[in-house]
């Protein structure tokens, strides 16, 4: 797209020209008012460079005429003479001279009258050598004319606005191929438990919730002493945990990758869902009630001096222990875990490994599990394989069907579920404690 600059023809042209020649981003050209002869010393660049370029043609035309003079008597037989020859040098240098003189001046006509690196003329410059100006001024501005147009082109951007030389658009971005997944969460709760298959929706199993141990030696025929056991029947349900997606047949042809990613994070997300709920189900609704709502409160056997959270943990262990059940592992948050890592001795070293070491994470010979699922400065300590057991109802899986008019729409609903239940038989085999890193 391209602008249009327009002078109308007639007596005001001058003054136009004037007018747009005394802007401050273009040279001044002076134009010479009435009545001016074009002598004296007020002369504009304009006029000091018609002078010179007159003078230069006036040196070529003698150059031309002692030439011709010197090739008639030649072709006549004559001798050149030495006034001629020294005639002729003094034409040449004078023409070698304005030549110089008229080029630097055009030079700095082109610069703005100032001497560096040339610049882009201004819209006036480009106005007056503009061939239609030109044309105008030989016509001697004369109201036949029908006057001079200039086409100015704009400047081409980069920009994506709707604007003269706005070719932003056109440029194509560099993609690279594939998707970038997101991270995903560790989990490994799930691998301390036991787990198991169930048939049905319901789940039923006797737990022991008290016993009176009275066992004693008796003297013969003496009465012996009774013990007490007492149980609770326990019902829970599978639960069902689910989410869904939606996908055109179309993104799920040309997008290769699409599919497995679809998979992968909607199984993901169901893992995700699942451990939470192991740990922190309060079993309302369709909750599952977890280990930790469930689990036996910190209460150590004794009191080490100058204790630290690693010492906390391995009193957790002891309580487990003395329930009868010895623990099997450890799950914290990661950030508490680091901070265990990271715990030295008087003389700097650490005392949790080597930094330089890959084994497996553990802490008085149990295996640690590092998850953001339980709360910071929180420990859960106890027999998993024992104490806990996840069923699976339905295994995590994906399937892919219709929804209302999907068909029509060339639309695929992908649906993730599993269901699953948690039986925590025995509460006394957790121990729930805080590592006191926030006190």
């Amino acid at each position: 797209m391209s602008k249009k600059l327009f002078v109308a023809g007639g007596a005001s042209a001058a003054f136009v020209i004037a007018s747009m020649a005394a802007l401050p981003f273009g040279p001044r050209i002076a134009f010479e008012p009435e009545g001016h002869s074009g002598r004296g010393d007020n002369k504009s660049v304009a006029e000091l460079a018609a002078e010179i370029k007159a003078d230069h043609q006036r040196a070529v035309d003698s150059v031309k005429s002692i030439a011709e003079e010197a090739l008639g008597k030649a072709k006549s037989g004559e001798e050149v003479t030495n006034s001629l020859k020294e005639k002729a040098d003094e034409a040449l240098i004078r023409m070698n001279g304005l030549t110089e003189q008229v080029a630097e001046l055009e030079q700095k006509m082109a610069r703005g009258g100032r001497g560096g690196e040339e610049r882009a003329k201004s819209l006036g410059e480009q106005f007056v050598d503009s061939d239609g100006f030109k044309a105008f001024q030989d016509a001697s501005f004369s109201k036949s004319a029908r006057g001079a147009d200039m086409k100015v082109k704009a400047t081409l951007t980069s920009l994506t606005t709707d604007a003269a030389g706005s070719v932003g658009d056109g440029v194509a971005p560099t993609r690279l191929p594939g998707v970038l997944p997101l991270p995903q969460r560790r989990l490994t709760v799930r691998d301390l438990i036991s787990t198991g298959q169930m048939d049905g929706n319901s789940l039923e199993y006797v737990k022991e919730t008290g016993f009176t141990n009275s066992a004693a030696p008796v003297a013969e025929g003496a009465l012996k002493p009774g013990s007490d056991i007492k149980l609770d029947l326990v019902t829970t349900s599978a639960k069902v945990i689910a989410h869904w997606m939606k996908a055109s047949k179309q993104v799920l042809s040309d997008i290769a990758q699409l599919r497995s990613i679809i998979d992968q994070r909607l199984l993901y997300g169901l893992s995700y869902v699942e451990e939470t709920q192991i740990l922190n189900g309060d079993g309302t609704g369709q909750n599952l009630h977890g280990i930790i709502p469930q689990a036996t409160a910190y209460s150590a056997a004794f009191t080490p001096t100058d204790g630290t959270a690693i010492d906390t943990i391995r009193l957790a262990a002891l309580q487990a222990s003395l329930a009868e059940y010895p623990a099997t592992g450890i799950v914290m948050h990661p950030t508490d875990w680091a901070r265990v890592e990271l715990t030295k001795d008087a003389g700097g070293n650490y005392i949790i490994g080597n930094p330089q070491g890959n084994l497996s994470p553990t802490l008085w010979g149990l295996p640690v599990v590092a998850t953001q699922a339980i709360a910071a400065d929180k420990v859960l300590v106890g027999a998993f394989q024992l104490g806990a057991q996840l069923f699976d109802r339905w295994d995590a899986r994906i399937e892919t069907g219709y929804v209302d008019d999907d068909f029509i729409r060339n639309l695929v609903t992908i649906l993730a579920e599993e269901r699953v239940a948690l039986a925590v038989y025995r509460p006394e085999a957790f121990i729930y404690a805080d590592l006191g890193y926030s006190t």
